[in-house]
């Protein structure tokens, strides 16, 4: 049986948790035509396209990705789980204009997209506005779906193993999924555990959002995947 644990946290710098779920700030604003940075936007808006939309651009970065030797700029949380890591892809995400988040995926040196349930891999995404968990869960449930992965039963319960897990994020924010083979998902939310959702079939789910070729971003998806080593074949 799957199941989902969470970190304990004293950073004085973290929102407050008084429950298993995180605690939510602010109202649910529908959005404007021109959203206002300090709103924090409706999770059937921004919150979705955070992982759906289709509009992306190629990271500059991107096109050095992928040399050889471990990438010492790592973050320490990927460095952790990855000893010869290096970065395989950047790509931004934009919807309507809008700059959602900057992406970057970790692999290890053999990676191949092929056999990725096999590996160590970070999906890290760096947050350009204010959304909601609440939002953020929801879309990755039906994202999940659309991709046919998981029964009925196990989308609910990844629901709510997501939205006793995932916090609302600002502008900077960071929150990382660490692919653990044969375990699950480990999340960190600035560099910091966050919990981790411990269902091999989660992870192979939660990380087709991106990575499959049936994604709704598929040019942020080839910008990922710019430095990987050689796939033998397109999906995941």
């Amino acid at each position: 049986m799957s199941r989902s644990t969470r970190s304990k946290r004293s950073d004085a710098g973290d929102a407050p948790r008084a429950t298993g779920r995180p605690q939510r700030t602010g109202p649910q604003i529908a959005p404007a035509p021109i959203a206002k940075e300090s709103e924090l936007v409706s999770p059937t808006t921004l919150a979705a396209a955070a992982l759906v939309a289709a509009a992306t651009v190629s990271d500059p970065s991107a096109a050095a990705a992928g040399s050889a030797g471990a990438d010492q700029s790592a973050p320490a949380h990927v460095r952790e789980y990855i000893e010869d890591v290096r970065l395989a892809g950047t790509g931004k995400l934009t919807w309507y204009g809008f700059h959602v988040y900057d992406a970057a995926l970790f692999v290890p040196s053999r990676f191949e997209l092929a056999d990725a349930a096999a590996h160590r891999f970070v999906l890290e995404l760096t947050y350009a506005r204010r959304l909601d968990g609440k939002g953020i869960a929801e879309a990755s449930r039906d994202e999940i779906g659309r991709l046919g992965f998981g029964t009925e039963a196990q989308r609910g319960r990844w629901y709510e193993q997501m939205l006793n897990l995932f916090p609302n994020v600002e502008k900077g924010r960071r929150l990382a999924g660490v692919n653990v083979p044969g375990s699950g998902v480990r999340f960190y939310f600035d560099g910091r555990f966050l919990g981790s959702i411990d269902d091999p079939a989660f992870a192979h789910a939660f990380f087709a959002i991106w990575l499959d070729e049936r994604t709704r971003a598929p040019q942020l998806r080839e910008n990922l995947l710019k430095g990987a080593a050689p796939l033998r074949t397109a999906g995941l």
